[in-house]
C-alpha cells in the first residue's frame, strides 16, 4: 500500500507532505516531498493524516460492553489502542476473567494492550469473588499482551512496607514493565516511600500543589477526562490553582520559585479516561479530550502527544506516530482544529470509512457471577434505642471520587433510623454478592433522590451489589432486580422500574454500546425524575464503594474511614 497525504508528525511537530508505503501493518517508507498549490491532485487523501489516539488508561469495564463491542465505538473516534487494566473483572473472576477480555479483545483489529491487576482485592476491608497474588502477577506479566503492572492502589502496603505488595512491584521491575500508580492526595514523605518502589505514573491529581509535587520528584501525570471523574479543569487552569496555594515552608517556596517563573510547562503527560460510560462514547473519546483540553489552554500539538507518542514511549508500544518501522495505526481527520474522523486505519487496514465500522465483535460466553439471596426491607434498616441520633454520613459531590465525612441528625422512628430528604441524607448499602449475603448500611449526601431506590453490581472495585435510596422496601426490591438480571443496573420507585441487565461478569454485556446506552441513557432519565442532581449517578455511586480514594466509603463490611483506613461507626457514640 502506497499513498501520498498532508501529515502530523509528532516528532518534530510539524506537517508536511509525504509519501507513505505500508507493508504487512508496518510503516516502511515515510518520506516527504513537495506539492505546491496547483498540484493538490497529487495528494491521494483529502484530509490530515494523524496517529491514531491511544487511551493510556482505562477500565473496559465501564464501557459496560465487551472488548470488541468497545473497539467498534473507539475507532469511530480515531482510537487505534488503549492500555486496559482489567482490574474489574479481575475481582470478580480473577484470572480467568483477564483470559476471557484477552482472548475477546484478539478477535477484533484493535490494540489492547492489558496491565496486570496489582489489587485484587483493593483491599482486605471488602470481599471480592477473586484474589491475585504476586504468583498470579507473574504469570500476567510474563504474557506479551501484559504490557506493565496495573494502578497500584494499596499504596498504604506500598508506603508500609506490605511484603506481598512489595513482591508485586519487584516482579514487575525484573520484567521490565512499568507501574501504574493510584495515590490520591499522597504527599511528602509517603510519596517518596510510594515512588521508591519504582511507581512511574499518576492519575489520581486532584488539584495543580499535587500534580506538581509528584511531577517534581519524577513521576508522569495522567490527566482523567472520564464519565465522572473530570479533572481537566481543575489541573489545567494552573495559574488559577496556583492563587488557592498557601506558600510558606521550604517545598512550597520551591513551588512558588516555580510558578512565578512559570517554569511548570509541560506539568502533564497523558490525557485519559479511566472510567467511561457508554453513553459518553457515542459522542466521542479521546477526540474530544484533546478539544477540551485546548479549550483550557493546552497547545494543541502538546494534547495531541498526551494521546500518541507520550503513551506510546512509556508503555514500549510500536505505534503512536508516523514513522517507519511502526505499526501502520492512523487517522484521517477534517483538520487538525475539528479532529472529525473520516477514516480510521489500524495496521494499515481500514476499521472505519467514515460511515460504518468494517468489523464484526464476538461475544463472550456469561455465566451467573451473582450469588446472593433476595434481600427483604429490614436488611436495610439500622436500628437505634431513642428518638434521636447523630449519624457519620458520606457526602459525594458530582464529578468528584473524592468524599467528604460529615454528619447528620436523623429522626428514629419505631426503633429504625430515618434518612431525611430535606437535608439530602438517604441510605446506601453494599449487599455481598459471591454467596456471604452480608449488608452493610449507612448514610449518603449529595444524590438528591426525593423517592425511590437505584441499585447496581457495578461497585468498585469488588463489585458487590450497591444500592441508594429513600425507603427500604424499594432498596430491596432494586437490589432483587439486579440478582434476577444476574448482575445489572436497576431503578425502582412507586410510579415505575427497569433495569439494564450486565451478565458478563455482573459488569458488562455482548449488546452493541447503542443499545447499551440507549437503555442507559432511559434509566438516567428515571433517576433525574426521581429527583437525583447528579450527571452520571450510577458511576458516582460504583465509587462509593472504593476504599481507597479518601475520605469515607463504604464496603460489604461496614462504613470506611479512608483517611485512618479503618472501618467507623454510622451512629456517633
Amino acid at each position: 500500500m502506497s499513498f501520498t497525504a498532508y501529515m502530523l508528525d509528532v516528532i518534530s511537530d510539524t506537517i508536511y507532505p509525504a509519501r507513505i508505503t505500508i507493508e504487512n501493518g508496518i510503516f516502511k517508507e515515510v518520506t516527504p516531498i513537495t506539492v505546491n498549490e496547483h498540484e493538490l491532485d497529487k495528494i491521494d487523501f483529502k484530509g490530515l493524516m494523524i496517529p491514531g489516539f491511544i487511551d493510556s488508561h482505562i477500565h473496559i469495564e465501564s464501557s459496560m460492553v465487551s472488548p470488541a463491542q468497545f473497539a467498534r465505538i473507539a475507532v469511530r473516534h480515531g482510537t487505534t489502542a488503549v492500555v486496559t487494566d482489567p482490574h474489574e473483572i479481575a475481582n470478580v473472576l480473577g484470572i480467568e476473567g483477564i483470559e476471557a477480555m484477552i482472548e475477546n479483545a484478539e478477535q477484533v483489529p484493535f490494540n489492547f494492550y492489558f496491565t496486570a491487576p496489582s489489587c485484587v482485592p483493593a483491599t482486605a476491608f471488602e470481599t471480592s469473588g477473586a484474589v491475585l497474588d504476586s504468583s498470579d502477577i507473574e504469570y500476567l506479566l510474563k504474557k506479551d499482551e501484559i504490557v506493565a503492572l496495573g494502578e497500584m492502589m494499596n499504596f498504604p502496603g506500598v508506603i508500609n512496607g506490605d511484603e506481598e505488595v512489595h513482591r508485586k512491584l519487584a516482579l514487575a521491575r525484573e520484567y521490565g514493565k512499568p507501574i501504574d500508580g493510584h495515590a490520591p492526595l499522597v504527599t511528602r514523605e509517603d510519596l517518596d516511600k510510594y515512588l521508591a518502589g519504582g511507581i512511574s505514573t499518576d492519575h489520581e491529581c486532584s488539584n495543580v500543589m499535587e500534580a506538581l509535587e509528584k511531577k517534581l520528584k519524577g513521576m508522569k501525570i495522567m490527566v482523567r477526562d472520564g464519565s465522572s471523574a473530570m479533572d481537566m479543569e481543575g489541573l489545567f487552569d494552573i495559574d488559577e490553582g496556583a492563587q488557592s496555594i498557601d506558600f510558606s515552608g521550604p517545598m512550597e517556596l520551591l513551588f512558588r520559585d516555580i510558578f512565578e517563573r512559570k517554569v511548570y510547562y509541560p506539568l502533564f503527560d497523558f490525557i485519559v479516561s479511566d472510567d467511561k460510560h457508554p453513553n459518553d462514547l457515542l459522542k466521542g473519546h479521546l477526540n474530544l479530550s484533546i478539544k477540551k483540553a485546548v479549550s483550557l489552554g493546552i497547545d494543541l500539538l502538546k494534547a495531541i502527544k498526551m494521546v500518541t507518542i507520550n503513551p506510546a514511549y512509556h508503555y514500549n508500544l510500536n505505534c503512536g506516530a508516523i514513522v517507519p518501522g511502526a505499526q501502520a495505526d492512523f487517522v484521517i481527520v477534517d483538520s487538525i482544529y475539528d479532529l472529525n474522523v473520516l477514516e480510521t486505519y489500524i495496521g494499515g487496514e481500514c476499521v472505519f470509512d467514515g460511515e460504518n465500522v468494517l468489523f464484526d465483535a464476538p461475544e463472550i460466553e456469561s455465566k451467573n457471577t451473582v450469588n446472593a439471596s433476595k434481600k427483604t426491607a429490614s436488611d436495610f434498616d439500622i436500628h437505634y434505642d431513642g428518638d434521636e441520633c447523630e449519624v457519620n454520613v458520606i457526602e459525594c459531590f458530582d464529578g468528584d471520587l473524592l468524599t467528604k465525612k460529615t454528619t447528620a441528625k436523623l429522626y428514629v422512628k419505631e426503633g429504625i433510623v430515618q434518612p431525611d430528604i430535606y437535608q439530602d441524607v438517604l441510605k446506601i448499602a453494599v449487599v455481598e454478592r459471591y454467596g456471604g449475603n452480608t449488608v452493610a448500611n449507612a448514610f449518603i449526601k449529595g444524590f438528591g433522590l426525593k423517592k425511590g431506590a437505584i441499585a447496581s453490581s457495578v461497585a468498585h472495585d469488588s463489585h458487590n451489589i450497591i444500592v441508594v435510596g429513600y425507603d427500604s422496601q424499594m432498596m430491596a426490591d432494586a437490589v432483587n432486580q439486579v440478582i434476577d438480571d444476574k448482575g445489572g443496573i436497576s431503578v425502582v420507585s412507586e410510579d415505575f422500574a427497569d433495569s439494564l441487565p450486565l451478565p458478563i461478569a455482573g459488569l458488562m454485556s455482548n449488546e452493541d454500546v447503542y443499545d447499551v446506552a440507549k437503555k442507559l441513557g432511559i434509566l438516567h432519565k428515571m433517576v433525574e425524575v426521581l429527583g437525583c442532581k447528579i450527571e452520571a449517578p450510577f458511576m458516582t455511586m460504583a465509587f462509593m464503594a472504593l476504599l481507597v480514594i479518601p475520605s469515607i466509603k463504604i464496603s460489604d463490611k461496614g462504613l470506611f474511614d479512608g483517611e485512618n483506613f479503618e472501618f467507623m461507626d454510622v451512629i456517633i457514640n
